[in-house]
C-alpha cells in the first residue's frame, strides 16, 4: 500500500499538466500519482501515457470518457491505494520543501499507528499579476504538531475555510462515507471537502504552505464571468450541500458551526453572482435559490436569512443589491479570495 495517493484530474491540460506532474513526482516510492485524462481532445492522453511508462511505480494513468472534474476525482477515490488522499487540479502545483514536510508527518502518524482522519496544511493563492500573494494559514486555529478533534480547535476567522488545496483526507473515509461527485458539475471541490467532515474524528495540521493555487487564467471556472455563465451549476452545488449534510444532527457545537459559516459563504456566493449578472432571469433564480432554502429546511434559512451576510444580500431593491456587491468586494479585498 502506498503512503499518499494524489489524484490530477485532467481535461485538455497539455500547457500545463507537466509543471504539477513534476512537482509531485519528488514524492518518490511511497506516492501514486494518479493522472485521470477526463476525455481530453488535445496531447493530456500522451502525456500521461508518457509519465506512466517513464514513472512504472510511482504514476498511473487513468483514462475516461469525459466525465468533469467529479467523474475525475471519483475515479481517483476507485483506484487509489494508498493510505491518504489528495487531490492537485493540473494547473496547480506543490512546493518542494513543503512536501517533505507532509510526506514526513504522513509516515510519522503511519509508523505510530495512529492514522488520522484528515491533515491540513497552507495554501497559496498565485494569482496572476499580484505582487504579493495571500496565504491561507490555520495557526491561529489549529494546534501544530499533535493529533486533535473539533474540540481542540480555537476559532476560524471569517474567510478562513478547509478547502480542496489544503485537505488530505484518509482513503477509506471518503470510501466509507460514500462520497461520489457529480458528473459534468463545476465547483464540486465544495462538495468533497463538505460532505466527509462529520465523518472526521482525528486532525493532524502541518504548518507549511504546501499547495500553490493558480488563479488568473480567464478560461478558469472561478473566473467571475465564467462563474456566472455556470451558475446553474453553482446552485446546484449549493443545493446538494444543504441535502447531504444535515446539519441539526451534527452534535458537535464547533463542527457544526464551522459547517454553516462554510454553507454560509457557499450561498453568499450563489447569491452575489445572480446579483452581479443583473439579469431578470437570475434575479428570479436567486428567489427560487432562498425559497428552496425555506421549503428544505425552514431553522437553516431562518440563521442563513436572518445572519449579518443573508441580510446583506437579500435587501431589497437596487440601492440594496449594490450594498450588496460593495461589502463582497470589501470581502474579496479583506480575505482575498477570487
Amino acid at each position: 500500500m502506498k503512503l499518499l495517493s494524489v489524484v490530477i484530474p485532467c481535461y485538455n491540460s497539455q500547457e500545463y499538466m507537466r509543471h504539477c506532474i513534476e512537482s509531485l513526482l519528488p514524492g518518490g516510492e511511497c506516492v501514486e500519482l494518479l493522472i485521470v485524462n477526463d476525455g481530453s481532445i488535445d496531447k493530456t492522453a500522451e502525456i500521461a501515457d508518457e509519465y506512466a511508462r517513464k514513472y512504472p511505480t510511482i504514476v498511473r494513468a487513468i483514462h475516461q470518457q469525459n466525465g468533469g472534474h467529479g467523474e475525475a476525482v471519483n475515479a481517483g477515490i476507485r483506484n487509489a491505494t494508498g493510505l491518504y488522499f489528495k487531490v492537485v487540479d493540473s494547473d496547480d502545483w506543490v512546493d518542494s520543501s513543503a512536501y517533505e514536510e507532509i510526506l514526513r508527518a504522513l509516515n510519522k502518524l503511519t509508523s505510530a499507528e495512529t492514522p488520522v482522519d484528515m491533515l491540513i496544511s497552507n495554501f497559496v493563492y498565485e494569482k496572476e499579476g499580484a505582487k504579493n500573494k495571500k496565504v491561507m494559514k490555520y495557526e491561529n486555529a489549529l494546534p501544530e504538531g499533535t493529533i486533535f478533534t473539533w474540540d481542540d480547535i480555537k476559532h476560524f476567522r471569517k474567510g478562513q475555510y478547509i478547502l480542496m488545496h489544503s485537505v488530505i483526507y484518509r482513503t477509506q473515509l471518503l470510501r466509507d462515507c460514500g462520497l461520489e461527485l457529480p458528473k459534468h458539475t463545476f465547483y464540486v471541490d465544495n462538495l468533497f471537502v463538505y460532505v466527509p467532515l462529520e465523518h472526521v474524528n482525528k486532525i493532524y495540521y502541518v504548518n507549511v504552505d504546501f499547495y500553490r493555487y493558480f488563479i488568473g487564467r480567464g478560461d478558469q471556472s472561478v473566473n467571475e464571468s465564467v462563474m456566472i455563465k455556470r451558475i446553474d451549476q453553482q446552485i446546484k452545488v449549493n443545493k446538494l450541500m444543504i441535502e447531504r449534510v444535515q446539519l441539526e444532527d451534527i452534535n458537535n457545537i464547533k463542527l457544526r458551526k464551522y459547517m454553516f459559516n462554510y454553507l454560509e459563504i457557499v450561498t453568499v456566493v450563489s447569491t452575489i453572482l445572480l446579483i452581479r449578472s443583473g439579469t431578470t432571469e437570475n434575479l428570479e433564480k436567486k428567489k427560487e435559490l432562498w425559497k428552496y432554502i425555506k421549503d428544505t429546511d425552514l431553522e437553516l434559512y431562518n440563521s442563513l436569512r436572518y445572519g449579518f451576510m443573508g441580510g446583506i444580500m437579500n435587501l431589497p431593491g437596487q440601492i440594496g443589491r449594490s450594498i450588496a456587491v460593495g461589502a463582497y468586494k470589501i470581502s474579496q479585498r479583506l480575505v482575498g479570495f477570487n
